[in-house]
């Protein structure tokens, strides 16, 4: 399964709503032959290292009032788990996040962006197919090195409010 077919499955899984996609992708995931499960995790680790963006965690870092590693990691899988569309759109442009509904609703709710359970798509749909979790090694991730331009203080709300315009207005920053 390349990045198209991983695709495919999300959308798929959104079909029935923006709720329980990553269940969902997982269940379909897993009547597939356990190579196919196996591409699928190393489609969504590309997927990973392409949303992997300095721009990208500070526009995370934001939204969730301050981002780890691991936050970085589930906030991206959050952003998969919206579809392709726009995961494109916000990779390209993070301050884009500031029109989704989605965050929209977060910032009055009080809420984090957190879509952990995207990064087990494959994991549990594998578990599910043949009782065993994934191979070691079946899939390794190369990020990109971090843009240097963006290595600033994200607590620096005139820098952010500088380069995440829309962004910062939302967030009262």
């Amino acid at each position: 399964m390349d990045i198209r077919g991983f695709w495919q499955l999300i959308e798929e899984a959104r079909g029935s709503g923006p709720e329980g996609v990553a269940a969902r992708a997982s269940a379909v995931l897993a009547r597939r032959e356990p190579g196919e499960i196996v591409a699928a995790q190393r489609g969504l680790w590309a997927l990973m290292a392409a949303s992997y963006r300095s721009s990208l965690w500070a526009a995370a870092y934001m939204i969730n009032g301050g981002c780890s590693d691991d936050g970085f990691d589930y906030f991206r899988g959050w952003l998969i788990l919206q579809g392709r569309e726009t995961f494109e759109r916000v990779v390209a442009d993070p301050d884009a996040l500031a029109e989704l509904p989605a965050v929209r609703a977060a910032v009055a709710q009080g809420e984090d962006l957190d879509g952990e359970e995207a990064l087990s798509i494959a994991w549990q749909a594998h578990l599910a197919a043949t009782g065993a979790e994934l191979p070691p090694r079946s899939f390794s991730v190369r990020y990109p090195e971090l843009d240097q331009a963006w290595n600033f203080d994200f607590d620096d709300k005139g820098e952010m409010r500088r380069r995440l315009p829309r962004l910062a207005a939302l967030y009262g920053g």
